[in-house]
This record gives C-alpha cells, sequence and structure tokens, in this order.
C-alpha cells in the first residue's frame, strides 16, 4: 500500500472512530484554519512571488490570503443554520397517523482536493471552509508548479492540525494520477478540462463523487448601449490580474461589429492606465512558466499568420525581450477567426481577442457554438438585451456589468457545467456539496401499511388508497 494510501486509510479511520463530529470540533478546525492562513500570510506571499518569477504582494493577500479567510469566516457565520434538520413532508397515508421525514446533512468522510497552481492558496482554503464546515478530514495534492508556496503548506500545517485531519501531498503528474485513484469519500479537482477528464476517469473506478472545476472561453459581451469606458476598465483589470491566469478571466470580447475598432483603443487606454510600466512594476504578475510563457507566444504568432491584427499595450515602450522576466505586456487581437489556435482554447494569459457580432442572437449564438463558459459576462442597459443573454445561453455562472465578481459571493455557488466543470462549492453550495443528504423517515406506532391496504393480500383498502392517489 502506498504511502498516499496509508494517509487516506488512517485518517478515514479516525473520521469513523470520531464521528458524529459536533459544530464546535467544525468550527474549531475552521478558526485554525484561518489562523494557519492569517499567521503566515507573509510567507506564503514571498513563496508565491518566488513561485511566479513575479506576484503582486497586494493582489495576493487580497486573492489568497484575504479571500481564504473570507470564505471561512462565512462559514463560521453560517454554519449553525446550515447544519440545521430540514423538515420534509409526508404524504399520505403515511403522515396521517404522525410519521415524520426529515434530512440530515451528514460528513462524507475524507475528501480529496488536487488544486492548481494560479491561485494555490484560495483554492486550497475556499473549498476546506466548506469542507471542515461539513465535518469532514482532508487530503490535499499541492501543485508541482508551485514549489515554493506547497513548502510551506507542508511546513506550517502540522503547527496546526494532526496528520489525521489535514494532510498535504506534494510531487509530478504521477502523485496527482496516484491520489486520483484513491477511494477518496469525495474529490475535488480544479484544473484544466483535458486533465479533469483523467480526473474522473479514476475517480469511477472507486465511485467516488467528483466536483470539477475547470474553465473555458468566457466571453464578456458588449451590449449595443454600453459605457464602452466602464466595461474596458473592469474587463482589463479582470484580464490583466494574475497576468490573465485566472480560470474565470474574460478569454474573449464579443463587440458590435461597428464598434470594434473604438473598444480597442479603450481596452488599450484602460491598459495603460492600470499598467503604465511594466516589467518593474511591483503591481503586475509574471507568467507562471517559461511553457506557458511559449505557449502564449505561439498561439500569439499563429494568430499574426493567419490574419489578425495584434496590438501589443506597452505604454512605456519598454524591452521585453532584452528583459530576463516572463512579464507579457496585454495584446489585443483583432480580425480574429475560429481557425486561430487563441480562439480554439482557453487562454490563460494577457492575450484578449475581439470578436464582432451582428445583433445580440448572432452574439448568443457564438456563445453557444462554444463549450459551456465557466463564466459570462454582459455589459449593457438594455433590460431586454440583457435578459435575452440570461435566457439564451448556458455558463457556470455570470457577472453582469463586470467579470469575475460573481466568485467573490460567497453565497453564491461556484461551478461550472459541461465541459467547465460539474458541481459547485462556496458557502452553503460548498456545505452541502461535501456532505450527504440523508433522509430520515420515522414511522407512526400505528400499522399504516395494513390501514392504507399497502400488505398483501390486496383489498378495497388499497383500491380506496389508490382512487385517492390518482385523483
Amino acid at each position: 500500500m502506498s504511502d498516499l494510501a496509508v494517509q487516506r486509510a488512517a485518517m478515514r479511520s479516525a473520521f469513523d472512530a470520531a464521528m458524529p463530529e459536533s459544530l464546535g470540533v467544525r468550527r474549531d478546525r475552521l478558526t485554525r484554519a484561518a489562523a494557519m492562513v492569517r499567521d503566515h500570510a507573509d510567507q506564503f506571499c514571498d513563496a508565491l512571488s518566488e513561485d511566479f518569477g513575479h506576484r503582486s504582494r497586494d493582489q495576493s493577500m487580497l486573492t489568497d490570503i484575504a479571500g481564504s479567510i473570507g470564505s471561512i469566516r462565512h462559514a463560521l457565520k453560517h454554519l449553525h443554520r446550515w447544519a440545521k434538520v430540514e423538515k420534509r413532508t409526508v404524504p399520505f397515508p403515511l403522515g396521517l397517523l404522525g410519521a415524520r421525514a426529515w434530512v440530515e446533512y451528514v460528513p462524507k468522510g475524507v475528501v480529496g482536493i488536487i488544486a492548481p497552481w494560479n491561485f494555490p492558496i484560495n483554492l486550497v482554503m475556499a473549498p476546506l471552509a466548506g469542507i471542515f464546515a461539513a465535518g469532514n478530514r482532508a487530503m490535499v495534492k499541492l501543485s508541482e508548479f508551485t514549489p515554493a508556496t506547497a513548502e510551506v503548506f507542508v511546513d506550517v500545517a502540522p503547527r496546526y492540525f494532526a496528520a489525521d485531519e489535514l494532510a498535504f501531498a506534494t510531487g509530478g503528474a504521477d502523485v496527482g494520477q496516484a491520489f486520483a485513484g484513491l477511494p477518496f469519500d469525495h474529490l475535488l479537482f480544479t484544473g484544466a478540462t483535458a486533465i479533469g477528464k483523467h480526473v474522473l476517469r479514476a475517480a469511477a473506478e472507486n465511485m467516488t463523487p467528483v466536483t470539477l472545476e475547470l474553465g473555458g472561453k468566457s466571453p464578456a459581451i458588449i451590449g449595443q448601449g454600453a459605457d464602452l469606458g466602464r466595461a474596458a476598465d473592469r474587463i482589463v483589470m479582470g484580464k490583466m490580474m494574475n497576468a490573465g491566469q485566472i480560470c474565470l478571466a474574460p478569454d474573449y470580447v464579443l463587440a458590435p461589429r461597428e464598434r470594434e475598432a473604438e473598444m480597442a483603443d479603450i481596452l488599450r487606454v484602460a491598459a495603460a492606465s492600470m499598467y503604465p510600466t511594466l516589467i518593474g512594476n511591483p503591481h503586475y504578475t509574471s507568467v507562471a512558466t517559461d511553457r506557458h510563457h511559449a505557449r502564449l507566444a505561439e498561439w500569439i504568432d499563429d494568430a499574426r499568420a493567419k490574419g489578425a491584427t495584434v496590438e501589443v499595450v506597452n505604454p512605456a515602450g519598454e524591452d521585453f525581450g532584452a528583459a530576463n522576466t516572463r512579464k507579457m505586456p496585454l495584446h489585443i487581437v483583432r480580425e480574429v477567426t475560429d481557425d486561430m489556435l487563441l480562439m480554439q482554447h482557453e487562454i490563460f494569459g494577457p492575450v484578449l481577442p475581439i470578436a464582432t457580432y451582428r445583433d445580440i442572437d448572432d452574439a448568443v449564438a457564438q456563445v453557444n457554438a462554444r463549450e459551456r463558459p465557466l463564466g459570462l459576462y454582459y455589459f449593457g442597459p438594455d433590460e431586454g438585451e440583457r435578459r435575452r443573454v440570461l435566457d439564451r445561453t448556458v455558463s457556470g455562472g455570470v457577472t453582469l456589468d463586470d467579470v469575475v465578481m460573481h466568485v467573490s459571493v460567497d453565497d453564491l455557488p461556484f461551478g461550472g457545467i459541461g465541459a467547465s466543470g460539474m458541481g459547485a462549492y462556496h458557502g452553503v453550495d460548498g456545505f452541502r456539496t461535501f456532505s450527504h443528504a440523508r433522509a430520515v423517515f420515522r414511522q407512526s406506532r400505528i400499522d399504516v401499511a395494513r390501514l392504507g391496504g399497502l400488505r398483501p393480500p390486496y383489498g378495497a383498502a388499497l383500491r380506496r388508497t389508490l382512487r385517492r392517489q390518482l385523483g
């Protein structure tokens, strides 16, 4: 038996021995989880910057430190309400003589998390908020692309948690493959769709329920009456945060055909305003690896070769070729076609294509021609147009008149659909994802089966029951 399998088995035995996990125990784990992140915020931020080559410290504090603690605080505040028994209706004749039905949300056991590299603290701790609130224990496979951050987790976690409460695993693809094949009571994977398929296959061998948080091409639709300045400012903020390495980043803009050039100009102005310099700018993050940087450059070259116009937003005229950095300026790509690589795959970097549409139905058709996106964004004041976009598209989530922000609302489910994922967590939805909704029925003392004619030999009593039920 592998070390991972031994760890999972020991954790499951500890869970079984400790049942039921009281709300007090759950609150204590949540409190310790928040303290672990808060107490070591500086170490985590230093590690994140080391892993990325440079990562904005302020951004790390916002997205990974404060974001993680916010999710945990939300769980602490609402746990008592989430965990309440839910009364359910008992149909006639079962409920006629005092029978009762209810749902109890019980912990599943040991939950596995396969975490990504782009937000390697938040996308561990936010799921843990729901996992611990539900009364589970957790094992986490950390990304091999953020080794310094992983080292901090491995170092500090034993100071806050016993090994049978929370454990971390490190290593490459082989460790990830072994981890996905463990018989967890639930498994959460965040990452690329292609890898998600392998995780799903591995989990199927153990009938492990799976939540997949993937990605896809999240569109930003510019409505006919949209304020372009406001839309551009918010799109650029979402696209350039973390250098576009966000599963919910706006992947492409859909603008009215007659406003494409204007949209491109205003996007350039917005980007230059936020990031007047890039190479030495402490607020702008690097592309995480040489491989990711090379892929983005290849896709930009492919677009140029196929007829696209590419504008590099480099306000200070910096020499990126001479700089020892993976920082990449925003590339605005116009005249895009579907045969371009950047229109076929999730970009995950500071490259922003602008596609065009004739009318809102054409925009909807273009969105629906692709796989279901994780996020969808619409800008515009027209309620009818907005409603048409909402009614005729399917996506994991939606932000109106902004991008990405729905993920920051702890009381909203976060999840995808189709190629962008399955299942959801955050807030009460996370609590329920990582709980088992167990149905409980308590029969009355009266022999309802006999009174209702439900017990053979069947006769007049059953026929009376059937007439009542069939109307």
